[in-house]
Formats: structure tokens, C-alpha cells, sequence
């Protein structure tokens, strides 16, 4: 038993590739638009692939239904609740997965025993693989790159965002003003405005960033630089940003948030979105994921996701009162409410 583990968890990484090869062949699309269960033929020439490549195609469908990407009846293929995820029309989580397996950041998780035995000290292994340039370098010079990473992050929020204003909309209540920090190309900001129209939503991010950002009548966009000033509001939001910085600049951060919401009238407040290392979830696959997501964060920026005792300390370092944690349904993140 134990040879086989090593085994697996030895050739884990062709499943990502495998997943990538059915998003890049849109194979949800194909099976979702054929309607009913699809056999592997109508599968091939709908790609179209040459009937010689069809044992192959049927061999890579055989893995992912066995890591139950799809499912397989006499009929043929069917879509999973995993596998409905990753059509472009939904939350296209395909983007995610796209972003995630390319090159230039696998090249990253490559290099990181290199890293650890040569890297010198402040260094990243994204600096030390990149000619001393950082993760966000790589992304504003590589167009492509960039774009993958706002698509991925975007697809993301459409899942983590959309579950926050389903189950907790009592964050929101008597808010009249948000700025989503580090929003990127303004999906979640798009998500919460709609959710709550008389909520006045406005994006941060650098200028290529925002450049990028959607057209859209339901939030303002605003270019520039989170640690040097952010705009006043009611609610400062952060998705998924404090886990890309070391602790020092997250209380940074923090602390331009905290001077954005005061003084304020009562119920103001920062809002986080972000992986709590040790919360209780009784569900190894998100204590995992977090996990994995943990070593990303040291390779891409050097930096890492938190427990508990690790939040607590950010945030009452930053200057603030206190603070309360919700879980969230849906992925590995929770909220984290804070109060100046």
C-alpha cells in the first residue's frame, strides 16, 4: 500500500494536465451541448479529433471519470457537478485551471528545491527563476499571463462571491459604500452591486490592472496603489490579497484600510476573504487545498496563508478592536470581519 501512494502522489500532477487537456478541448461544453449522454465517438468528431486518436481520447476520459470529472454510463459521458463547474458559461472555473497549470508558474514549483538550497535570503523562487523579478513583474510584462491570472481570479469569485451574499447579506446591511482592494477586473465588485444595488462599489488595482477592468455601470474604478492610499468608504473588501504579502505588509495594508473607514459613522468595517489555515471544516480535501495553496504563495511571493493565531496577531497588530470569522460553503476560503 505504501508503494502505491508513492506511486500516486508521484504522478498526481498528470490529473492537473489531464484536467487542463478537457478544459482546452472544452469537453463540458461538448458533452452539455450533445444533451444527453455522449459516446466517445460523437465526442472525438466533435472536437474534432482523427478517428485514429479516439482509444486515446477514450483513455484520458478514463482517468477523469476515475477522479469523477465526469461520469460514464452504457450510453456514454455525462457532466458531474465538478465537471458543470468548468463550462465557460457558469462559474468557467476553466479559467482557474488554465491559469493554475501554466508554464510559467509550474515553472515556479519546479524550481523550488533549487530554491531552498540556493536561494539567498529575502529572495522568492519566482525572483530567483525570473532574474530577480517578482511575481507581479511577470504578470504586468506577459500580457497573456496577466490575462490568465484575472480570468482565473475572476472565475474564482464568481463562486466564493456569489456564496458570501447568498448566506451572509447581513455584512452588507447599512453599508453605503465599498472599495473592493486589489479587485482586479472588477468581478466580485460587479457581484456584490448587483446583490445589493444601493450599495456604491468602487475598485482599487494598479493601472494595467484596472485597464482591463469590465464595463459596467454598477461600480466605479479607480487606478492605484493600495499601500499608499486608499479611497474613503464605508467597507473596505480584500479577496484573496493578505496571502500574497508577508506579515509586514499586510499590516501595512491593514492599516490604509483601517485610515479608508475612519472616522466613520458606526457599522463600518473591513471585510477579508482569505484561507484560514486550522479553521474546523471536518473536510481534508479544503485542510489540503489550503495547504497547496500555502506552498504557492511561498513560491509565487514569499509569502503564506495564516492559522488562526497568525490572524489574530495581523489584525489586533494593525490597530483594530476585534474581529469575526464566517465560514463559507463553497471552496477553502472564509470572512473574516473586521472592526477598526
Amino acid at each position: 500500500m505504501e508503494l502505491t501512494s508513492v506511486l500516486n502522489e508521484s504522478l498526481t500532477y498528470i490529473s492537473s494536465f489531464a484536467l487542463r487537456c478537457a478544459v482546452d478541448l472544452d469537453i463540458s461544453g461538448r458533452i452539455q451541448a450533445y444533451g444527453r449522454p455522449m459516446p466517445l465517438n460523437e465526442l472525438a468528431r466533435s472536437i474534432p479529433i482523427s478517428p485514429e486518436k479516439d482509444v486515446m481520447l477514450g483513455r484520458l476520459m478514463a482517468l477523469l471519470v476515475q477522479k469523477e470529472v465526469f461520469a460514464q454510463d452504457e450510453a456514454g459521458y455525462v457532466l458531474t457537478t465538478f465537471s458543470k463547474l468548468i463550462l465557460t458559461e457558469r462559474s468557467n472555473m476553466g479559467a482557474f485551471v488554465r491559469f493554475i497549470t501554466e508554464p510559467v508558474l509550474t515553472q515556479l514549483i519546479c524550481a523550488m528545491s533549487e530554491w531552498f538550497k540556493d536561494g539567498g535570503a529575502g529572495s522568492t523562487v519566482s525572483m530567483m527563476a525570473n532574474d530577480g523579478k517578482k511575481f507581479w513583474d511577470l504578470l504586468r510584462e506577459n500580457s497573456e499571463f496577466g490575462n490568465l491570472f484575472n480570468e482565473g481570479l475572476a472565475s474564482h469569485s464568481k463562486q466564493v462571491i456569489g456564496d458570501l451574499v447568498k448566506c451572509y447579506p447581513h455584512i452588507f446591511d447599512g453599508l453605503h459604500s465599498l472599495v473592493d482592494v486589489g479587485g482586479g477586473t472588477g468581478t466580485a465588485a460587479k457581484i456584490i452591486a448587483d446583490a445589493f444595488p444601493s450599495l456604491k462599489c468602487t475598485v482599487l488595482d494598479l493601472p494595467h490592472v484596472v485597464a482591463k477592468a469590465l464595463e459596467d455601470d454598477s461600480f466605479n474604478v479607480v487606478a492605484g496603489d493600495m499601500f499608499e492610499k486608499i479611497p474613503p468608504a464605508d467597507a473596505i473588501f480584500l479577496k484573496n490579497v493578505l496571502h500574497d504579502w508577508c506579515d509586514e505588509d499586510c499590516v501595512r495594508i491593514l492599516k490604509r484600510c483601517k485610515e479608508a473607514i475612519e472616522p466613520r459613522k458606526d457599522g463600518s468595517k473591513v471585510i477579508v476573504v482569505d484561507i484560514i489555515q486550522d479553521f474546523e471544516n471536518n473536510n481534508p480535501k479544503a485542510t489540503e487545498t489550503g495547504f497547496l495553496f500555502d506552498i504557492l504563495m511561498m513560491c509565487c511571493h514569499g509569502a503564506k496563508e495564516r492559522n488562526k493565531q497568525e490572524w489574530h496577531d495581523l489584525i489586533l497588530g494593525a490597530g483594530y478592536s476585534g474581529y469575526k470569522v464566517y465560514p463559507t460553503r463553497l471552496g477553502v476560503d472564509c470572512v473574516l470581519e473586521l472592526y477598526p
